[in-house]
């Protein structure tokens, strides 16, 4: 069972940067694909991006254009998602999900085995 725990969130004006921190317990995120998803009011959770499981690689979304990366730090047992130039359609609660051994684009939230319970990005006009 692997818990996970989002943190980071907050309220930032058009424009600023945040950084989410997905962290892990009871087991190694390294073996493990990490998505982040979004949800807004009224709309259904949506894929942002992902980092596989294995050689790292990244997917992002389109609407994603640039302003996202997301990055391991196995020692920290965490995955972060660093967004920029962050706008306020990017305002949304954000969660992080873990396949075991995922590989690709993992776009399909019923993919994932673990939720974290998320965190909210507010972002003003």
């Amino acid at each position: 069972q692997v818990q996970l725990a989002e943190s980071g969130g907050g309220l930032v004006q058009t424009g600023d940067s945040l950084r989410l921190t997905c962290a892990a317990a009871n087991s190694a995120l390294s073996s493990y694909a990490v998505g982040w998803f979004r949800q807004a009011p009224g709309k259904e959770r949506e894929f942002v991006g992902r980092v596989s499981w294995g050689d790292s690689s990244t997917y992002f979304a389109d609407f994603v254009k640039g302003r996202f990366t997301i990055s391991r730090d196995n020692v920290r047992n965490t995955v972060y998602l660093e967004m920029n130039n962050l706008k306020p359609e990017d305002t949304a609660v954000y969660y992080c999900a873990a396949e075991f051994r995922g590989m690709g684009w993992g776009k399909n939230p019923m993919d994932y085995d673990y939720w974290g319970q998320g965190t909210q990005v507010t972002v003003s006009s």
